[in-house]
Order: C-alpha cells, then sequence, then structure tokens
C-alpha cells in the first residue's frame, strides 16, 4: 500500500486536490469498499470528495482538507483489514470522524499507518478502536486513570467502551472481577416489589452492560464468569459496606444519585481497583430540588489527582446519524423554552398565580 505523488498544477481558489492511492492487497478491497461500494459512498457523502477506483488504484479529488482527510481514513480502514479486524458502516464513519477531527494523517512523500497508535481497546473477540476525539481521550483515560466520570447523551459510547476496558482488563489480569452497578428503578432503590431474586430484579436496568458484555465475550463465558462472581451485577445499595479491590467497577446512569450514594459509591474503591462513573445531567430523574450525586461528585473532585472527567457532546453520538438530530432538537426546543421564560417573567409569574387561585 503507497500513496502515490498528488496530480501537479496549480491549485484552484477553493485549493482542489487530486490524491493517488495503490492498495496492494486486492483481496482486502471488496472489504474495504464494501457490498456496492457502499463504503465509498459514505466517505464522498461525509467528507464531500470524489472517489474513483481502477483496478487497486483510487484517485481522490475535492478541497485540499477533505482529500486528505478520505485518503487518511481509507488508510486507516484498510490498515484494519490487515490487522484482519472488521470494517462496517460504524468503522468508516468513525474513520471519517477522526480524519476529520485530525487524529490521523498521513505524510504524502512517506505514509504511515494510520490507527496504529491510536487509543484502542484490545479483547479476545478483536479490538474496539475509538470513533472520534473525546472517545479516544476517554479510551487514554481509563488506561491511566483510577476513577473517570464520563459524561454525555446516550448514543456516544460511554457504557460500550467502559465494558470494553473492563473485558480487556480481566482478560489481561490486571483486575481479579468487573462490578457492575446501577440505580434501578430510582434512586430510592424500590426493587421490593419486582418478582424473582436479586439479579432478576436488577436484570432490566442493566441491559445496556449485559449487551455490551455479549458484544465483548462468548454467550458461555458470560454465564460462566455470572455463576462464578467474576462479573457480578449489584443494585447501588448493596454496595454500602463492602471495599472492591482488584475490581473493574461500573456505574452507569450515575445522574440518578443522591450526594450520599455517590460518595458511598465512590468509597468503596480498593486497592488495584479502577472505576468509570456514566451519567448525563440532562436525564436527571431525582425528584424535583434533589440535587445529582454526579454533578455533586463533579464540583468536588474534578481536579484531584487520579481523577478524570470526560465529556461527550451531540456531536460525539456514534450510533445513528438520527440519533444526534435528535438530541440537537430536544436541546434545542429546551433552549427555546427557557429563553421564552427568561424574555417573559411577569407573564409567568401571573400564570403561576392564576393557576393556584392567588391571583
Amino acid at each position: 500500500m503507497r500513496s502515490l505523488p498528488a496530480a501537479q498544477g496549480p491549485t484552484t481558489p477553493a485549493e482542489h486536490a487530486t490524491l493517488y492511492l495503490e492498495l496492494r492487497d486486492n483481496a482486502l478491497l471488496p472489504s474495504l469498499f464494501g457490498q456496492h461500494d457502499q463504503h465509498l459512498a459514505r466517505i464522498e457523502a461525509r467528507l464531500g470528495v470524489r472517489l474513483s477506483v481502477r483496478g487497486n488504484r483510487m484517485v481522490i479529488a475535492g478541497p485540499e482538507g477533505q482529500a486528505r482527510a478520505a485518503q487518511a481514513a481509507i488508510l486507516a480502514l484498510y490498515h484494519r483489514l490487515e490487522r484482519k479486524e472488521q470494517v462496517g458502516p460504524g468503522e468508516v464513519d468513525g474513520a471519517v470522524r477522526m480524519a476529520g477531527e485530525g487524529r490521523i494523517r498521513t505524510d504524502p512523500d512517506n505514509p504511515r499507518l494510520p490507527l496504529a497508535d491510536l487509543p484502542a481497546i484490545r479483547t479476545r473477540r478483536g479490538a474496539v478502536v475509538a470513533r472520534g476525539s473525546t472517545q479516544a481521550s476517554y479510551i487514554e483515560a481509563m488506561a491511566s486513570q483510577e476513577l473517570v466520570f464520563a459524561l454525555g447523551p446516550a448514543g456516544t459510547g460511554k457504557t460500550y467502551l467502559a465494558v470494553a476496558q473492563a473485558v480487556a482488563m480481566l482478560q489481561a489480569g490486571r483486575v481479579e472481577r468487573i462490578v457492575l452497578s446501577r440505580p434501578a428503578v430510582e434512586a430510592g432503590e424500590r426493587l421490593g416489589f419486582l418478582p424473582g431474586d436479586l439479579r432478576e430484579k436488577v436484570d432490566p436496568y442493566l441491559r445496556p452492560l449485559y449487551d455490551a458484555l455479549y458484544d465483548m465475550l462468548p454467550p458461555d463465558q458470560v454465564v460462566k464468569r455470572l455463576t462464578s462472581g467474576e462479573i457480578e451485577v449489584a443494585p447501588l445499595a448493596f454496595m454500602r459496606g463492602r471495599t472492591l479491590a482488584h475490581a473493574f467497577v461500573i456505574m452507569d446512569e450515575a445522574q440518578n444519585t443522591t450526594p450520599v450514594q455517590m460518595k458511598m459509591f465512590l468509597t468503596r474503591l480498593g486497592e488495584g481497583a479502577r472505576m468509570v462513573v456514566n451519567g448525563d445531567l440532562t436525564q436527571v430523574d431525582l425528584p424535583a430540588g434533589q440535587k445529582s450525586g454526579l454533578s455533586d461528585a463533579l464540583e468536588t473532585l474534578e481536579g484531584v489527582a487520579g481523577v478524570a472527567v470526560v465529556r461527550f457532546s451531540n456531536g460525539d453520538v456514534v450510533r445513528h446519524p438520527l440519533v444526534g438530530r435528535i438530541v440537537d432538537a430536544y436541546d434545542a426546543r429546551a433552549l427555546a423554552r427557557k429563553e421564552a421564560g427568561e424574555a417573559n417573567p411577569p407573564r409567568a409569574r401571573r400564570a403561576a398565580q392564576d393557576s393556584d387561585g392567588t391571583g
């Protein structure tokens, strides 16, 4: 695989560029291009470039910045295939995003293999590679820090990457077990009315964690490790009084903890343990007036040595392009309502008085 020199000649005012790639292993090309060239079409649509293929040679034409990003993304995907890793629509979107953000670069005179030095979580089921700069920062934080807070909307990979890191560390022998926890039903942890034993009561609320586990491990291994206690599922209320040593501990939906619960959970951290706390502060289900334990913890701990905070935005949503637009639409409506209320407070106060009969 090598980059051929770009076409010579003066650039246009839009800095149009034509780049050439030669991809030497023809056997990889069908997976690289996708069925009916859908991967190439995806790259063209997202970067605004034109891709032409003749045999194992590719021509990339478009604005120079986008053309360079397309070149880097294609080389990154090709390198994944060389490592016998999967390339699908998600991987294509991730490579395009990372290239567009400058996290993947190539030198036309001396091209290097992209993604080789980018953060990745390697499990026995394959490598989980960052699909954006924030995911890359998240992977780096989980690899280097003992306590990581990850904040942001659904679909940004917070839970999936945390479970991937936990499984990778368990398989490497760096931790002895995985502990999964989440506030169930509500912050008060009222599980008694639900049928079944403890796991059956909590399982529906931990389904996203289970889904990620089954992606990382064969089903029989998940069942075996759950039975042996190597993987433990526990509601937040049952963490009190414990010390979690040599464990990778994940708490999901942490915005629905109270400050007291959050402090209790964080102080379970024992020797050789890692902890990841995920949440979305725009989705707090606590009673009105009750402060979120996640918000309280960030105010208290951000900047403390050994603690990392990673913030995802709507632009980091990697599930489906429509998910990002849905989140944007809800945020825009909430902002509009807030601005309307601030712009006309007397009317709002009058409406409140009329509704309670005091006007």
